[in-house]
């Protein structure tokens, strides 16, 4: 790797061009000459003589150093930061990156996470692509914040009293709230370390099972792997009275687990215990385990609960040790280690054909290759091993998870919620499907109680984690659902305490612009601060569409197009499937570019979109498309519709009559009355929603 400095004028520049042109592939050595207005001989002198390399590999390193800045600022996957920064092939990238910074952008974001812990600074460190239970919630995590660019969805913490979001937490099932702590692996073999932290996740699921107690999710203890915190400092965080420490040792077919349940008020074990046993026992043990917790604590589980505990994944254990590698692999955080876990899988199951678990993490490991994908290569296969998952073990959390991410991809969200509550049954500490549950509810089918009860649930799972960074985003969806119901000054008060605790947020400033919009109804001003926001990192395809879309509304269709041919673009050659709803703006802005052809596929395609949406907004979608169509009779119609439904969001009465479109429909002679059904529909509710708060004195 190269350290030599690049203090001249000459290199800032072409690294700013590069820069610019970050996501285009095609852009090299003779598109930077040509940009700098030298010849493309004069270019490689120049850039040889002052940084020892070739041009090629000076532009390299400048798309290199660009994937590791988004690897320390944002949430996004390997893969899509390879696109990010101009790298079509994944491979290729983590190739290059592990040859200029000597590992994989994977183990990178692992080292950046454990300087966060060390100096307690805020970065952002989490990857999208993890399974059950830890990166399952985190991929939901990520899209429920890309949520708020994407759907803007409605409120998720609105319960919580204003005093302090960790009240609520504490007066919840505290007495019996527990957490266990990262296993330490004994054995002089590193390359047992799967299996130690197989154990431990498996002690944190037979105790998920159990309603009566409330568990720490794996994401909210991770952070303690290797920390130097006491156990009373590490409960106060977590608000727990309990925690679990463990140890485990194997060699050969002899394993040695120590294990002790801590009373934190105190910092006493209550009960400990030291096994040597062989390594066919290890599920008993392991039930074992959970009983002797859950009786020390004194809670109460149910004969349902015990047949859960109970039930052994499988009798073969080999079958069992190909299933926590694969476990592990997917900790990798790559499409590569996705793939690596998925013939770990495989080999499980052709030693137990019948591992209902083994099944389901490969059905969960393709959802997510899929993912984002505008073309689905593996839903038959998903279905395939969620069906055989089933198949075996109708009654496993994870069997049905994976149907119900079998019916999302496919856009059958309705499908996918029987096989999500059902989930809870068996595992009510799920933070996974809690959080899916909220998502959903949030963007793909609206309905606001069932919202607020999951992410209720969900915030009691996943608010301990009392780090800046968290506590950053929990305001920061807090601020979201304030404004989401019309609380204007609520969601001041919340986005600014998200950027006091973090002022790297990636999200919070784009939602502030937002806030501030709802409160001056200043689109130029507005405009502006999003142009600033999406200069602080070009590659934001969020960023790129909303200043698109404004410009739209303010008809610069010049400017518009400026950031909607960027946006689809690098959308096109990624195979990303972003923002249908958008497609009659983009295509409208097309038009008036002269690109009729271009602009004639998108009206194609939001006509489609239209035909398979399923909100409560479909009929604003089709009322937008018949205005196109030059149908206004049939638009207000549609409109009408619309002002029967409830639960909307605010950003439809602040932006309804922005869209030039509306300005052929503002003579109807039934135009003011309904577009003043629809704002007081959403008052009605909001007043209806305020008297409850206040009831409950959360407001």
């Amino acid at each position: 790797m190269s350290n030599i400095p690049y203090p001249e004028k000459f290199i800032e520049e072409a690294k700013s061009l590069i820069l610019e042109h970050i996501s285009n592939e095609q852009f090299g050595v003779s598109e930077l000459a040509d940009l700098m207005n030298m010849s493309r001989s004069n270019l490689l002198r120049k850039i040889k003589k002052q940084t020892q390399l070739s041009a090629s590999q000076f532009i390299r390193e400048v798309r290199l150093q660009k994937g590791m800045t988004l690897l320390e600022e944002t949430e996004l996957t390997v893969s899509e930061i390879s696109y990010e920064v101009g790298f079509s092939n994944n491979s290729y990238f983590i190739k290059c990156f592990r040859d200029y910074y000597g590992h994989s952008p994977g183990e990178a974001r692992k080292k950046i996470g454990e300087q966060v812990e060390l100096k307690q600074e805020d970065s952002q460190n989490t990857e999208a692509i993890e399974v059950v239970e830890k990166g399952f919630y985190e991929k939901y995590r990520v899209l429920t914040i890309l949520g708020i660019v994407l759907v803007l969805g409605i409120a998720t913490f609105l319960f919580f009293p204003k005093e302090t979001l960790n009240a609520d937490i504490k007066d919840t099932h505290h007495k019996k709230s527990i957490a266990v702590l990262p296993f330490k692996n004994m054995s002089s073999d590193s390359d047992n370390l799967y299996f130690v932290n197989g154990l431990m996740e498996s002690t944190l699921n037979n105790l998920q099972k159990i309603e009566d107690l409330r568990v720490i999710s794996r994401t909210s203890v991770e952070k303690y792997r290797d920390t130097d915190k006491t156990i009373s400092e590490i409960a106060e965080e977590l608000n727990v009275n309990y925690l679990i420490e463990g140890s485990g040792q194997r060699a050969d077919n002899q394993v040695l687990l120590n294990i002790q349940l801590i009373d934190a008020s105190n910092d006493t074990p209550i009960w400990a215990e030291q096994y040597n046993y062989k390594t066919e026992d290890i599920f008993s043990i392991q039930n074992e385990v959970a009983k002797k917790i859950t009786e020390s604590i004194k809670a109460t589980v149910t004969p349902a609960e015990l047949q859960q505990i109970d039930k052994k994944p499988t009798e073969n254990v080999l079958a069992y040790d190909y299933y926590l590698k694969g476990l592990e692999s997917v900790q990798e955080e790559t499409k590569e280690s996705l793939e690596a876990a998925i013939g770990l899988f495989e080999k499980a199951i052709e030693q137990d054909p019948e591992f209902a678990l083994a099944y389901s993490q490969i059905a969960i490991s393709y959802y997510y290759l899929d993912l984002n994908q505008d073309e689905k290569r593996y839903t038959d296969i998903i279905n395939n091993k969620a069906d055989k998952a089933l198949l075996y073990d109708s009654k496993s959390a994870e069997s049905l998870i994976a149907k119900a991410l079998y019916y999302i991809n496919v856009n059958e969200f309705r499908l996918a919620i029987p096989h999500l509550e059902k989930a809870l049954e068996y595992n009510p500490n799920s933070s996974s499907v809690v959080q899916i549950l909220a998502d959903l509810y949030s963007r793909a089918i609206p309905d606001t109680s069932k919202y607020l009860q999951y992410a209720l649930k969900g915030l009691q799972l996943n608010i301990e984690v009392n780090d800046s960074i968290t506590k950053s985003y929990m305001y920061l969806a807090l601020s979201n659902a304030f404004i989401q119901n019309g609380f204007t000054d609520e969601a001041k008060k919340y986005i600014d305490l998200s950027l006091d605790n973090n002022p790297k947020n990636y999200y919070a400033p784009f939602l502030k612009v937002f806030i501030e919009y709802a409160e001056h109804q200043n689109i130029e001003k507005a405009t502006r601060a999003l142009v600033r926001e999406w200069k602080k990192d070009t590659t934001r395809l969020d960023l790129m569409q909303e200043v698109g879309k404004f410009y739209y509304f303010q008809e610069k269709y010049d400017s518009a197009f400026y950031y909607y041919d960027k946006f689809e673009k690098i959308k096109a050659s990624n195979g990303l499937n972003m923002y249908p709803q958008e497609r009659l703006k983009i295509g409208l802005v097309f038009d008036k570019m002269g690109l009729e052809d271009k602009a004639e596929d998108y009206y194609k395609a939001y006509s489609e979109y239209c035909e398979n949406e399923q909100s409560i907004y479909k009929p604003v979608s089709l009322a937008m498309k018949y205005l196109h169509e030059e149908n206004p009779n049939l638009a207000i119609e549609q409109f009408k519709l619309f002002a029967t439904k409830s639960n909307y969001q605010y950003w439809v009465l602040l932006f309804i009559e922005k869209d030039p479109l509306m300005n052929t429909l503002k003579n109807h002679p039934e135009y003011d009355q309904v577009i003043q059904k629809i704002k007081d529909r959403f008052w009605d509710n909001h007043k209806q929603l305020e008297k409850s708060l206040k009831d409950k004195n959360l407001l």
